[in-house]
């Protein structure tokens, strides 16, 4: 097994590929590399894996059949069956689960988690956070906290939130709903019903402020 490793990273190495450490990155036989790909120490890279150029999977990183653009960033956190578009950053300790898809120039922070979700272009999702059965629209800000509740104990269920929305701390948003277009909610609200375009929900349970005309 060793000599395979061995092996396997020489040969992408030859190919453009920088490994800080080889010894420590594991590679199988079927993942794609573009050239410029770093490999920081300790990364596994498993199945039908492809990572675009001048991408960086950073320290404790794994990504599993999934597919990473150019020039993104992975750190120290775990993919599984997503996909990156180009110029996506990751982490550090932050997790794709199975169906996930951001889009181009879009931020996961650390901590947070999603889960058969879809994220728009540039937008934001803040540390500590569980977005699940989600499609969150270009340029939405989702504030450190947020947690969609997809699962009512029988059957899972979906969240929309519009483009340039923007969930404050500690959102809990129970779904199904929608947040519509550049809504948003204020700190620590819990939101049970859809929110229209423009408006603002605050408290426990939130209660819809519509703007003024």
């Amino acid at each position: 097994e060793w000599d395979l490793r061995t092996e396997i990273n020489e040969g992408w190495m030859r190919r453009g590929v920088t490994m800080q450490d080889p010894s420590t990155v594991y590679l199988d036989a079927t993942v794609e590399l573009a050239q410029d790909v770093t490999l920081e120490p300790n990364v596994y890279i498993r199945g039908a894996t492809r990572v675009g150029e001048g991408s960086v999977i950073a320290a404790g990183s794994t990504i599993v059949d999934s597919v990473v653009g150019r020039d993104c960033r992975v750190w120290a956190s775990v993919i599984e069956r997503s996909e990156l578009e180009d110029g996506v950053t990751v982490g550090p300790f932050s997790h794709l689960r199975p169906g996930s898809y951001v889009a181009t120039g879009a931020e996961v922070g650390n901590y947070a988690e999603l889960k058969a979700t879809i994220l728009a272009a540039r937008v934001k999702v803040g540390h500590h956070s569980y977005l699940g059965d989600t499609t969150v629209g270009e340029a939405a800000n989702i504030g450190a906290g947020t947690i969609t509740a997809n699962y009512d104990g029988v059957a899972k269920h979906a969240t929309s939130i519009g483009a340039g929305a923007f969930t404050g701390i500690g959102t809990l948003i129970v779904a199904p709903l929608t947040m519509g277009a550049k809504s948003k909610t204020g700190a620590g609200a819990v939101l049970l019903r859809d929110l229209p375009d423009g408006a603002l929900a605050v408290g426990v349970p939130a209660r819809i402020i519509t703007p003024k005309e």
